[in-house]
């Protein structure tokens, strides 16, 4: 794994602007816009190094569904913050039932530096973006400056093969809604589902789209609808489920939820039991079930512990985005048990490459990995103003 500098394209902005990347740029603090979509430097790993992520990947996600299903059989739900029965009841019979549900993607977010083994930070198995840079912008980049060579990124082909594949699981005589929230203001939302659209599209889906904030409820029927008042059977929502479960319409998404069996109306993907999978909680359950995994780091949900002692430790929110509420504790620091529920992890800090922070987003679709993308950022917390960078094979 190596980081090389090099000059963009003529251009750039606007080639990447045309490939779907809407936002290449990011307005900071200070005024200034800076890119995100940052060209001036790209990774280079070894076909042995993208294997061995691979391998890791792969094993991570079985990992994790295996630590889906405990949190069901032991009824760990409190150790996520999930306490409403209605939504126990949920995520419970959309775990059991997930082979009729289709299930799309995910992202792992790792710590690796091409020295030792890859680290897991996260997981979002639920509303993962950054999609459109890794799955297509990076790879005409590369097409454009490094004919011939390769790169970990079979995003574009498997998510096609992914909604070809689970489409006898959808609802049928109507077509698939696509939904984001229209106070996204970057627009980083709107891309994604966007794209994740035209690839149902290729894959011969019928689709149509909505913001969040238009679905209707019809009172007669019982049922969402659209802004054209047809019935929403299908939709594939880039909204978290936790949002989903405690807005104002969360008693008709559970009482209408189609969980398989054709007892409900209405089938979100991703399915409800992605929640499992997107909880930070989900680490301090996998270092209990792997204590000692070389991929894995010391987690808990009940305080640093030990933490404290030792390397330090980063206590994250249940639940948040872009890094949102992340504290860094140093070694030394006081153990300190936070108000609001968390998980406390050992400190790794990100690689630094030339001063820049370094973290790997590693994607999954249905069961495999599919690719990489990577972010960088000035300081430990990979936040809403990291630069996405691009890879190569050599």
């Amino acid at each position: 794994m190596e980081r090389r500098t090099t000059e963009p394209r003529p251009g750039w902005q606007r080639t990447v602007e045309e490939q779907g990347l809407i936002y290449p740029l990011t307005r900071h603090p200070d005024g200034t816009l800076r890119p995100y979509w940052d060209e001036s430097a790209y990774y280079v790993f070894t076909l042995d190094e993208v294997e061995t992520l691979e391998e890791a990947v792969e094993e991570l996600h079985a990992m994790c569904l295996a630590a889906a299903g405990h949190i069901v059989a032991k009824d760990r739900f409190a150790d996520l913050g999930v306490t409403d029965p209605r939504v126990v009841a949920a995520v419970t019979e959309s775990w059991h039932r997930r082979a009729e549900l289709p299930s799309l993607y995910g992202r792992f977010d790792l710590r690796y530096d091409g020295r030792g083994p890859a680290k897991l930070l996260e997981y979002n198995a639920d509303t993962p973006t950054s999609l459109v840079e890794a799955a297509s912008a990076q790879w005409f980049w590369m097409a454009d400056r490094f004919p011939g060579a390769d790169q970990w990124n079979s995003l574009h082909e498997r998510l096609v093969a992914a909604w070809r594949e689970q489409a006898r699981l959808l609802p049928s005589g109507a077509p698939l809604h696509f939904a984001h929230s229209s106070a996204d203001e970057l627009g980083e939302d709107l891309m994604t589902v966007a794209y994740l659209k035209e690839t149902a599209e290729q894959a011969g889906l019928d689709t149509d789209w909505i913001s969040m904030e238009e679905i209707g409820w019809d009172t007669l029927s019982g049922r969402f609808v659209d802004n054209r008042l047809r019935f929403i059977r299908g939709c594939f929502k880039l909204y978290p489920w936790e949002w989903l479960t405690t807005d104002p319409f969360a008693g008709h998404v559970l009482d209408t939820l189609d969980n398989g069996g054709g007892t409900g109306t209405t089938m979100w993907i991703e399915p409800a039991w992605k929640m499992l999978l997107s909880n930070k909680a989900l680490l301090a359950v996998l270092w209990e079930l792997y204590p000692g995994h070389p991929n894995l780091l010391p987690a808990y949900v009940d305080g640093p512990g030990e933490l404290a002692t030792g390397r330090g430790y980063v206590s994250k929110p249940l639940l948040g985005r872009e890094g949102a509420g992340v504290q860094v504790h140093a070694p030394g620091a006081p153990a300190v048990v936070r108000e609001e529920a968390c998980c406390y992890q050992e400190l790794a800090p990100l690689p630094d490459f030339d001063g820049n922070h370094v973290v790997l987003g590693a994607w999954v679709v249905g069961e495999e990995a599919a690719g990489l993308g990577i972010r960088e950022s000035q300081g430990l917390v990979t936040d809403d103003y990291a630069r996405f960078l691009p890879h190569v094979i050599l």
